[in-house]
């Protein structure tokens, strides 16, 4: 029998608040690489013009995490790790959500004129994404049922 790894379960996925510094000027948040966030980030994106009230995502990743911020107006992020389901609202731009691998996502309710900015810990690989839930469940089965 081989010894089974952590399943991070959607309990793991963790709201982040970013150092902020306000003036009457506006306000600065603050994101470092291993110390706001627990990874160094290897690739930044945004998604925008989302039509209000769309979804994005619902994917998984074998190894990459994610950081997902609303940096402008709001969504949801509905979680599955395959035995249970979590759903967080984002609405501020100085807190970001902490997604581990292994996490079923999906961006759902977008608010007109959001902004989803996205850090990641890899470089873009095709390989890392799974697309389909049925073969997210499988994965899940594969990677952390003991060997007989």
């Amino acid at each position: 029998m081989s010894i089974q790894k952590k399943h991070n379960t959607v309990y793991d996925c963790s709201i982040i608040e970013f150092e902020s510094i306000e003036s009457r000027q506006g306000s600065l948040s603050i994101i470092e690489n291993n110390v706001a966030i627990p990874f160094a980030v290897k690739r930044a994106f945004y998604i925008y013009d989302i039509p209000a009230g769309k979804d994005r995502g619902a994917h998984a990743h074998k190894t990459c995490h994610q950081l997902l911020i609303a940096a402008c107006g709001s969504f949801e992020i509905e979680m599955d790790d395959g035995k249970s389901k979590r759903t967080v609202a984002l609405n501020r731009p100085y807190y970001g959500l902490h997604i581990p691998p292994g996490i079923w996502a999906a961006e759902k309710g977008f608010s007109g004129g959001s902004i989803c900015l996205v850090l990641t810990s890899q470089k873009y690989d095709e390989h890392d994404y799974i697309r389909n839930y049925e073969k997210f469940q499988l994965h899940l089965k594969s990677q952390f049922s003991p060997d007989c």
